[in-house]
Order: C-alpha cells, then sequence, then structure tokens
C-alpha cells in the first residue's frame, strides 16, 4: 500500500505540468510565457514529456514489473530539474516546481528502494 501511495503521490506531482498539453492556457499562468514564442512551443513540448512521465507512474502503480523503468524516468526527470534549478541560482519564478520536486524526494527514494532492492517488487 505504502509503495503504490508513493506512485499516486509522483504522478500527482506530474500531473499538473501534463496537463498543460490539454490546457496550453496553463503555460502562461504557470510560466508567464506568451502564446505564439518558441518557449512557449517548447514549453508544450515540455508539457508532451510530462503526460509521458505521468503515465509511467501510472503504469509503475499498476505494474510492479514495471517499476525499475519507472523509477529512472521520474527519478532523471525530477533530479535532472532540482541540478539545474540549483546551479542556475534557484530562480524564483521556478520555486515552487522546486519545491514540489524536493517534496517528491522521499517518494521517489521509496519508489527506487523497492525496485531495485526489494524482495516484495
Amino acid at each position: 500500500m505504502l509503495i503504490k501511495s508513493s506512485w499516486a503521490v509522483l504522478a500527482l506531482i506530474h500531473a499538473l505540468p501534463a496537463v498543460a498539453l490539454f490546457k496550453p492556457s496553463l503555460l502562461e499562468n504557470l510560466y508567464g510565457v506568451q502564446a505564439g514564442s518558441t518557449t512557449y512551443l517548447l514549453l508544450q513540448h515540455r508539457a508532451a514529456m510530462f503526460a509521458g512521465v505521468f503515465l509511467a507512474c501510472l503504469w509503475a502503480f499498476a505494474k510492479p514489473e514495471s517499476r525499475q523503468l519507472a523509477v529512472i524516468v521520474v527519478g532523471f526527470s525530477m533530479l535532472s530539474f532540482l541540478v539545474l534549478y540549483l546551479g542556475n541560482g534557484m530562480p524564483e519564478r521556478l520555486r515552487v516546481i522546486g519545491i514540489v520536486d524536493l517534496i517528491g524526494l522521499p517518494f521517489l527514494t521509496l519508489a527506487t528502494w523497492n525496485a531495485f532492492f526489494s524482495s516484495g517488487r
């Protein structure tokens, strides 16, 4: 139950940015970019990638055999953002994303332990 809850939290963390794929106006609200710009296009693609991460979390929730790959995908997403965020002086505009990813790290750690080191996969 605890492992499934971790995957549910990780899916939830990636749900809002994924929703922006289907509701692009969120990109203006979340990131302050204008529709039609190249940055907007890149953020739409980012939303599509987050939809993939979200789906990986849902798959891992339902199918334990997929959890190792899902941990790699989700971990790469979260940790790479945090490294880039810290390396770029923690921009205020992205602070909420950084905080949410930090909150997700214990859930990712638990999911990682379960996927790679637990005999009860």
